[in-house]
């Protein structure tokens, strides 16, 4: 058996003095405990040495394959473009490193990760070639599994029907799927973004909680409003993962990175389903509604008309009790006295019959949904009239504390007033304006119409109960704007009539988000 290249070579004429130190033996006793497999050939790739490593690695010894080819090794589904590119790199006395499908002695492959260097003499021919491979077949596999499972998981992800995206801990979109990318598209904007923001608005000071103990969210409903186009409702969860830093830095020291996964679930259809559903039954209780109001404005409006005759009637009692001139007046004050009794009696009775308001307890109620269901309500009416609406809701609403049905009253009577001043008017555009907006402590609401308007000298007295412009012929008794009024007043809000505003009416309506009053 030939001895390894490398120790012959070992101590060329000007290696330095270190390398000149080290004794011929310990290079064989390097390559013989090398980790690598190691073989020398000659310049006709015929193998004249191989460590024990390679043993161990291919099964051959080095009995069995001093003398032969290195292609003993090949298999042949290695390309033959890549022995070509071998050789052509040797020719040129250049190092050549690259994978090659090995076979066992015992006729099993492996993948060699192969690097072939050149030995070259003092005369710039090629005597040998060291070769050192070593098998990474596992390394192969592992890498081929963890691609494997990424294109599977992406494409798992890509056809999801929800969107999926990856935000780093500043909330920069990292990864998204097909569905997050289409929404883009229809949203005009980064729905990360604005879905976090809403969010935000409405879990309050508790998101922050959240974040720092990374907790998830579970189908938390937002409503996102888009002037000009259809609100959109989405189901959004949320949860952290992290993952360990993978640089050379963090190795002993580890370091991780923390990241959020949003998935966002359009649930618009499922809302508008219930939305018809909510509809049907808003328009059956404002008709209800609008029976018992009925009843008692008419009821409040007889107790109105009766007390008048029975003050008159009351003030002749009194004059005649102070006259008392005559036995004939004794008796006629006495009868006129029975009649005012009787009279009061009725009155009470009639105050009596008023329907009151149906206990209705607080509860968190978006104005949004409130509004825009009333003007659903009120469409075929809007149509019928030629009134043109323009809708202008506040993109993130925080709710407030109130009572539904009392509030779909407040703005169903502000608007059924805007629609009758549009319906009187006489020429001009029909234009009914309806927005929200959000401050910090109130809920703004504002309801515009391009009618007449309200005069000055009647900007108050449209709230006082039975003041009326439309007289008794037209059903008006005057107590709409009365009602409006003391919901507002229950909710510990206000309502008035925006002087500024002289192209028609504008009724504006700020409610805390605190709450109503018990």
């Amino acid at each position: 058996m030939s001895q390894p290249a490398a120790p012959d070579h070992a101590n060329p004429p000007h290696n330095s003095s270190s390398a000149a130190s080290v004794p011929s033996q310990v290079f064989r006793q390097v390559v013989e405990q090398a980790a690598l497999a190691i073989s020398i050939t000659d310049a006709d790739a015929r193998i004249l040495y191989a460590n024990p490593t390679f043993e161990r690695v291919t099964g051959y010894s080095q009995a069995e394959v001093t003398g032969h080819n290195e292609s003993i090794l090949s298999y042949r589904v290695t390309p033959k473009i890549v022995y070509e590119t071998l050789w052509a790199q040797l020719k040129r006395q250049r190092p050549w490193n690259g994978m090659l499908v090995n076979r066992r002695r015992d006729g099993s492959r492996y993948l060699a990760d192969l690097t072939i260097s050149p030995v070259v003499d003092e005369n710039g021919n090629t005597t040998h070639y060291l070769g050192m491979h070593r098998d990474v077949t596992e390394v192969h596999r592992l890498e081929r599994q963890v691609q494997n499972h990424k294109a599977l998981i992406e494409s798992v992800v890509d056809a999801a029907q929800v969107a999926i995206v990856l935000l780093d801990e500043d909330e920069r979109v990292l990864l998204d799927n097909h569905a997050y990318k289409k929404l883009i598209g229809e949203l005009g904007q980064e729905p990360a973004a604005t879905l976090m923001a809403a969010l935000r608005a409405q879990i309050g000071p508790g998101f922050d909680t959240l974040r720092a103990n990374r907790r998830g969210l579970s189908n938390r409903e937002l409503l996102i409003e888009q002037p000009g186009r259809a609100p959109r409702w989405f189901a959004c969860s949320i949860s952290w993962f992290e993952e360990q830093d993978v640089s050379a830095d963090a190795f002993y020291e580890p370091a991780r990175r923390h990241y959020l996964l949003l998935t966002i679930q359009d649930i618009s259809e499922l809302k508008r389903q219930q939305e018809a559903i909510r509809i049907n039954g808003l328009h059956a209780l404002m008709a209800e509604q609008e029976r018992i109001q009925g009843l008692r404005e008419a009821l409040a409006g007889a107790v109105y008309q009766l007390e008048g005759p029975l003050n008159l009637l009351a003030a002749a009692v009194k004059l005649l009790d102070r006259r008392k001139e005559a036995d004939g007046d004794a008796a006629l004050a006495a009868a006129l006295d029975d009649a005012v009794r009787q009279g009061r009696e009725a009155l009470d009775t009639l105050r009596a019959s008023i329907p009151d308001d149906a206990g209705e307890q607080a509860q968190s109620v978006d104005l949004n949904t409130v509004l825009r269901d009333l003007l659903k309500l009120a469409t075929p009416r809007l149509l019928a009239a030629g009134i043109v609406v323009d809708w202008q809701p506040a993109a993130l609403l925080p709710p407030i504390a109130g009572r539904p049905t009392q509030l779909c009253t407040l703005f169903k009577q502000l608007i059924d007033n805007a629609v009758e001043a549009l319906t009187e008017a006489r020429g001009g555009p029909r234009e009914l304006r309806v927005a929200t907006l959000a401050a910090a402590d109130h809920v703004e609401v504002v309801v515009e119409d391009s009618g007449p308007g309200v005069p000055e000298e009647w900007r108050f007295k449209v709230f006082q109960p039975f003041f009326t412009t439309k007289g008794a012929d037209q059903h008006h008794l005057g107590m709409g704007l009365a009602i409006a009024q003391e919901v507002v007043a229950r909710h510990g809000g206000t309502l008035d009539v925006d002087p500024a505003h002289r192209a028609g009416c504008r009724m504006r309506v700020q409610l805390p988000i605190g709450g109503a009053r018990p």
